[in-house]
């Protein structure tokens, strides 16, 4: 089985619906992409509206990634800084694999994928992500040649009394 990505694909009801499915199922399954389970596609849907809308404005671009029977199985959101002096970087956001999909090398494909699209990019020097501390996902990153840059305790609160820490990690393109 293959993953074939896609920079910027046409955003129709197909896709709407795959990436509110895969965000769904990302997060129903313990993944730390902004929501804790359990969560309902209506839930997720006003943020990837709020994606949509960035896209529209020319702030974000998608990368999405399709298994081959053609259902969205992995994506990426590359944000654009506005500001004058930082926009030699990109963040990184909402980074998802399928959970059936786990396992299979698709997340390092994801993000060699957004590594190429970024270097692509007039003017892009590195990438910028945060993740969730305590799940391993700087490790992964790490492995993936990001490295750790910064950290914030606790600045994640995913339940009362269960705070989480804010991992900074950079891919620096030049």
């Amino acid at each position: 089985m293959s993953i074939t990505f896609t920079l910027d694909p046409a955003v129709t009801p197909d896709l709407r619906d795959g990436l509110l499915d895969l965000w769904t199922d990302v997060s129903n399954a313990g993944g730390a992409v902004g929501f804790v389970p359990p969560v309902t596609r209506e839930v997720i849907r006003p943020e990837l509206v709020k994606h949509f809308a960035a896209m529209a404005e020319g702030r974000t671009r998608l990368l999405v990634g399709h298994d081959d029977q053609g259902d969205v199985a992995a994506t990426a959101f590359f944000t654009f800084n506005t500001h004058r002096l930082m926009t030699h970087w990109a963040w990184l956001y909402t980074v998802m694999v399928h959970p059936r999909h786990q396992g299979k090398g698709y997340g390092r494909d994801l993000l060699t994928a957004a590594e190429q699209a970024a270097r692509a990019i007039d003017g892009i020097e590195a990438i910028r992500l945060t993740c969730r501390g305590g799940l391993g996902l700087e490790r992964f990153y790490g492995s993936c040649g990001y490295k750790e840059v910064g950290r914030i305790p606790g600045a994640i609160r995913v339940a009362p009394g269960e705070d989480r820490d804010d991992v900074i990690m950079l891919l620096p393109l030049v």
